[in-house]
């Protein structure tokens, strides 16, 4: 059995050893019994999973009169037909506890369950083993933890198939995903609900109540998301549920469990805080008090079907091979539907549906500003605007909510904010951000908010019918509004929607406003990180593309050579520009017959999206009158045609990358004054790895190989691409100046040469509250330590100096207050708290003299 695959050869390496040493053997006489039947296989590519089934699969295969030989298992393979049947209900039983735990990534299930095994195994005589399911996303995707422990040493290296005790730390899983598929007959289940006990049975799906029923299996239930948001830990439900496993499991004495809890507690959340702490051990107290165990009736009555509602006019792909992949049933797939070249269609994260939100927003029409705001701040392009004619009222939904568009060039528009309900990941931001306030019945303003957080449970069916009828509508003309303001940004449909990133994420605001504004035809160079893993990972992809099929085309490399990698899509598509354009202007000197379609695109600037869309309306026209010609001019042209239309290139990703491991590229390719477009995503850690310190880690905090605190201060990187004199460079926090931030996104792709955007990101490495990201922004520019600046070389030709500071003039609080906000400053002075205060003061001077140079700066007469 080999582990690899070698293309090519007629056998796996180790098959080749074997049946060379006996072929040799017995032409040298020194083999001393019969040559032996040798057959070779492949097994556990790409960390598939091998089990006792599988092996029992291959003896059984052994048996027959004609074995087949390199054959491979654990795959359905209908091309080559090399793959081996194996009984999926084959098990070997485990002498001890085995079990499933369902978890949502960053809800704290997987750190939950590792601390489990080290108090099973350090106050137990049990053997413990643990092993954890999660993809590449930080947050929001299905973790599922296998637990195994017991008295004899475990030797089960696969993950457990057939569990005794199974645990779903989320509700939504229940409609997703066969949770008891294995579980052994009269054994646990223990649900995370967010209902009344008299309501729970009730909401199983049909198939759920079923197989508790036929399996006689006991079933526990809390409601653990409603006590931690009571208790204040938001969705960090993992110490109520641990608690929960350990009281019913009957492992441990309570007390002893109790104790051990706390002291992993203490451990694992000593760093952050004396308050988080305290409140983790009120979990463990108060969750004895809502464990109950559910009545079981004889006969399943739910009316739920578990099911993945996947739309009729989705491509097959997503029908066949993605739905699958969806509900954990990737391995089911063929090798037939795989697709031959790689690519996976876009636009499909709209097909998860993911139901993570416990409250979503909900709009109020009659005390809206719209001012899209909501819309502007949302990470994952879950709440939208929209403008619309009259006459889409009289098919709407009935619980469809509308009010007349104000500040429009036209009147009889109606204006629409609507909530993706099963899309949003319930971070807050939106309802943090809008700045209406409701009316009471007396017409008097209040403090209650135009949008406001409700359950999603509540009102999920009405939205979801209300989205997609909002997604019916067509987008308004853009001669309605201005797209570089930010109500017209938000009028835009997003390019980048349902990423996998982090509720509240500080990256994907950038994401989504570049795509708004020039996704239709960019070509994105993305860095390894954060960006690249919610950007492109599979099976679901949030690029997407507008209705006319036009949309970003996005690819990625290295971590290292990313900035190389889209120098290189410039210069590919400044080529086959030059040869586009040059090829029109020989036809339109030699007067071909379609030399005026020509010369209309040759003389447009496509420096507005206007003229870009009348080219792409001429360059249609002219494919369409050169379609079946058979001279080679005009197959020629045809085939270099969509070339004609301007390409904006983006090299995106993290501090990680452009600060450090690529700098030396990103320096280069600024320094060529091509016609690039850099956005560096700042979240000043490298935050897809966990969270290590970068040179752009700043001066006090605290960081993963920075635990005293960094004792240097943030490279400057703006500063350094500056003195070349030549390349566009500004500083943005969406959240604290959204207006800066488009203007600085609209100058920096307008500029003529090289264009960095330095963007302030926060991140949940920051130690920050999620939802208050808005103030942490604001608290960053107004304490003069992130200043909001563009410079433009531009302005030379007009006599101005070239760096604009958008900053307050004056710094307008202590930096202390804005650090010590952040968990990454505060820890330290709990730690080591005359090291913090040095750090603190060191850093609060650093930001003044920072502050005083860019100011010093911004007054030269340098033109």
């Amino acid at each position: 059995m080999d582990r690899t695959k070698e293309p090519g050869s007629i056998g796996e390496p180790l098959y080749m050893d074997i049946t060379t040493a006996l072929s040799e053997a017995v032409d040298n006489n020194q083999l001393e019994f019969a040559k032996p039947k040798v057959l070779g296989g492949r097994y556990g590519l790409s960390s598939k999973e091998f089990t006792p089934s599988m092996i029992k699969g291959i003896f059984d295969n052994l048996a027959e009169s004609t074995p087949k030989n390199h054959f491979t298992v654990g795959i359905i393979d209908d091309v080559t037909n090399t793959s081996l049947d194996w009984d999926k209900n084959f098990n070997i039983s485990h002498k001890g506890f085995a079990g499933k735990f369902y978890g949502l990534g960053s809800d704290g299930t997987v750190g939950a369950n590792k601390n489990s095994i080290k108090i099973i195994g350090e106050n137990t005589d049990n053997y413990a083993q643990g092993y954890f399911e999660y993809d590449s996303k930080k947050s929001g995707a299905v973790t599922v933890s296998h637990l195994r422990f017991g008295p004899e040493p475990i030797l089960s290296h696969y993950l457990v198939s057939n569990p005794s005790f199974v645990a779903v730390h989320n509700v939504t899983f229940l409609e997703k995903y066969d949770v008891t598929e294995g579980i052994n007959q009269g054994g646990i289940l223990l649900l995370n609900v967010p209902f009344d006990q008299d309501q729970v049975w009730d909401s199983l799906p049909r198939q759920l109540q079923q197989d508790i029923i036929d399996k006689k299996l006991t079933v526990y239930g809390i409601d653990a998301v409603s006590l931690a948001q009571k208790i204040g830990l938001g969705g960090r439900i993992n110490t109520i549920m641990q608690t929960a496993f350990f009281e019913i499991s009957n492992i441990i004495p309570r007390d002893q469990y109790i104790q051990a809890i706390e002291q992993s507690i203490n451990k694992t959340y000593g760093s952050k805080g004396e308050d988080i702490v305290d409140m983790n051990i009120k979990a463990v107290h108060q969750a004895l008090d809502h464990i109950y165990q559910l009545e079981i009736p004889s006969k399943a009555t739910s009316d739920i079907i578990r099911k993945l509602e996947i739309p009729q006019q989705a491509p097959d792909y997503v029908k066949n091979v993605v739905s699958k992949i969806m509900v954990r049933n990737g391995d089911l797939v063929p090798v037939s539907q795989m697709p031959q070249d790689g690519t996976f269609p876009v636009g499909t994260t709209k097909y998860e549906k993911r139901n993570v939100a416990v409250d979503i927003p909900i709009w109020d029409p009659q005390s809206c500003v719209q001012c899209a705001t909501c819309s502007f701040v949302c990470p994952h392009a879950a709440i939208r605007v929209k403008v619309y004619e009259k006459n889409y009222l009289d098919k709407s939904p009935s619980q469809w909510k509308s009010v007349e568009a104000k500040g429009m060039p036209k009147s009889d528009l109606y204006w629409t904010v609507q909530v993706a309900p099963e899309d949003c990941t319930g971070c807050g931001l939106c309802v943090e951000a809008c700045p209406g306030r409701r009316k009471d019945e007396q017409g008097n303003r209040t403090e209650v908010k135009t949008l406001v957080f409700e359950p999603r449970i509540e009102h999920r069916d009405k939205e979801a019918e209300n989205f997609d009828y909002f997604l019916s509508i067509p987008d308004p003309h853009p001669e309605l509004y201005n797209r570089t303001t930010l109500k017209g940004t938000q009028l835009i449909c997003p390019l980048f929607e349902f990423s996998g990133a982090c509720a509240g994420c500080g990256e994907t605001p950038y994401v989504k406003l570049m795509s708004q504004l020039y996704g239709d035809r960019s070509l994105i160079a993305n860095a390894t990180g954060c960006s690249s893993i919610y950007g492109g990972n599979l099976p679901t992809t949030p690029y997407t593309a507008r209705a006319d099929g036009r949309g970003p085309a996005w690819s990625n490399s290295l971590f290292e050579d990313n900035a190389e990698f889209g120098y290189g899509m410039y210069l590919a598509s400044e080529k086959l520009n030059e040869m586009a354009v040059n090829k029109a202007q020989q036809l339109v000197k030699a007067k071909h017959p379609h030399a005026d379609i020509l010369g209309d695109i040759l003389a447009e600037p496509q420096k507005e999206q206007a003229s870009i869309e009348k080219v792409r309306g001429l360059v249609d026209k002219l494919k369409n009158n050169l379609q079946g010609k058979t001279d080679q001019d005009s197959i020629s042209m045809l085939r270099l045609a969509e070339y004609l239309i301007s390409r904006s290139i983006w090299i995106l990703g993290g501090d990680g990358w452009a600060y450090d491991i690529g700098y030396g590229g990103l320096d280069h390719v600024l320094a060529s004054g091509k016609n690039v477009n850099v956005l560096v995503l700042d979240t000043e850690v490298y935050s897809n790895t966990g969270g290590q310190m970068s040179k752009a880690t700043p001066l006090a905090a605290t960081a993963r190989f920075a635990a005293a605190g960094k004792p240097l201060p943030k490279k400057d990187l703006g500063l350094l691409a500056m003195t070349y004199g030549y390349i566009y460079v500004a500083q943005v926090a969406s959240l604290a100046n959204y207006n800066q931030t488009i203007k600085a996104f609209t100058e920096a792709e307008a500029y003529p040469g090289p264009s960095l955007i330095i963007a302030y990101s926060h991140c949940i490495n920051h130690g920050v509250n999620m939802r208050k990201a808005q103030e942490a922004q604001r608290m960053a520019v107004n304490s003069g330590y992130w200043i909001l600046y563009r410079y433009n070389p531009q302005l030379c030709d007009q006599g101005k100096n070239p760096l604009q500071i958008d900053a307050p003039q004056d710094i307008k609080i202590p930096f202390e207050k804005y650090a010590y906000n952040e968990n990454r400053y505060r820890t330290l002075v709990d730690s080591m708290p005359e090291r913090a205060k040095e750090l603190l003061d060191k850093a609060q001077q650093a930001v003044k003299n920072h502050y005083s140079y860019y100011k010093k700066l911004e007054g030269l007469d340098i033109c």
